[in-house]
């Protein structure tokens, strides 16, 4: 029988956050992002499930901490979705660059994109988080055909973008400023958002 989390069982303290972590980081890894729920984690933790809302507000933001991500890369997105569609490539651009080049977020999401190319854990949750959290939303808001294919097709471009500009480091890609690449980006992410054009129509 599972244990309830029990109310006001631990204060909101950094000793509780660090508990929950810990779970939520090893919870996430063994069984993945989908099967992972607050309820559970709260309950293994022996803490409140309305402390985990407090500290971390969702469970994207509990995965967020989980993984030592100041900024996780699925909520840029979700901002990024407000808005008009017609500017979505540039608005997602600008928020995820400007996320990677903040120098107090950049360093812990470069490790986790070295933990992605070197841990397979690592890979199978995050392929699983951007699926759900980052394909199936933009798919959702994009709608029309095809829409989860779509979606894919601009989350993995903008995916090769950061490990061009900020694991290999390929140039001119590393070195190119923001306006820059939301001018040679920008336009290749709109065609995956509107989708492959007929056979044999051209531009």
């Amino acid at each position: 029988m599972n244990k309830s989390p029990r109310r006001g069982r631990r204060p909101g303290s950094p000793d509780t956050r660090a508990a929950i972590l810990d779970v939520a980081r090893r919870r996430f890894l063994a069984e993945g992002y989908h099967a992972v729920t607050l309820r559970s984690v709260a309950a293994e933790a022996d803490v409140d499930l309305a402390l985990i809302s407090y500290f971390f507000g969702s469970k994207k933001g509990l995965f967020g901490a989980a993984m030592a991500l100041k900024v996780n890369p699925t909520e840029v997105l979700a901002a990024s979705l407000e808005g008009d569609l017609a500017t979505l490539p540039q608005r997602a651009l600008r928020n995820l660059l400007a996320a990677w080049d903040n120098p107090e977020n950049g360093p812990a999401l470069l490790a986790m994109l070295r933990n992605l190319v070197q841990d397979d854990g690592h890979a199978a949750l995050f392929k699983e988080v951007a699926e759900k959290e980052m394909i199936d939303r933009l798919a959702a808001r994009i709608g029309g055909a095809q829409a989860r294919r779509r979606a894919a097709v601009f989350v993995a471009q903008m995916g090769g973008l950061i490990v061009a500009r900020y694991l290999v480091r390929a140039e001119p890609v590393a070195s190119m400023s923001v306006d820059e690449i939301v001018r040679a980006f920008g336009p290749s992410l709109h065609q995956a958002l509107q989708g492959a054009p007929p056979p044999g129509r051209r531009h």
